[in-house]
């Protein structure tokens, strides 16, 4: 399968979420607030660790577990562009801002911690 770039997705997403406006006045005379857009996103995210107990065995629930896993983290991925959207975040600006603060947050940790603490926990991690 083609890969999606970040910006087509969240093109995609919004043109998407418009469609569900629609259907949700149509149903409901209103369009869902931000809120409850979060709480659908929230159930769905939860799905998610069923659907993970599930694909590795662990919990009894559908037929295809790993398939229903991986439309269900694209639904939630689709939620939380959503979300941005309707609250002016920029999805892709908020990721990379995101990856970038916690990749320097982590590599200052490892130099911070002294060789002998780092060894240390290594070989406890090894051993259990």
């Amino acid at each position: 399968m083609k890969k999606l770039p970040f910006s087509a997705a969240v093109a995609k997403s919004r043109r998407i979420r418009a469609i569900y406006h629609q259907l949700e006045l149509k149903h409901h005379g209103s369009e869902w607030t931000i809120e409850e857009d979060a709480l659908a996103f929230l159930t769905d995210a939860a799905l998610v660790g069923r659907l993970a107990m599930a694909q590795q065995g662990r919990w009894p629930l559908g037929k295809d577990p790993a398939e229903d896993l991986q439309l269900k983290l694209g639904e939630c991925m689709w939620w939380l562009i959503a979300l941005a959207a309707r609250m002016e975040i920029d999805s892709e600006e908020a990721l990379d801002s995101f990856l970038a603060k916690t990749e320097r947050q982590l590599s200052e940790s490892l130099r911070t911690i002294a060789p002998r603490t780092r060894a240390k926990r290594l070989k406890r991690k090894h051993s259990l």
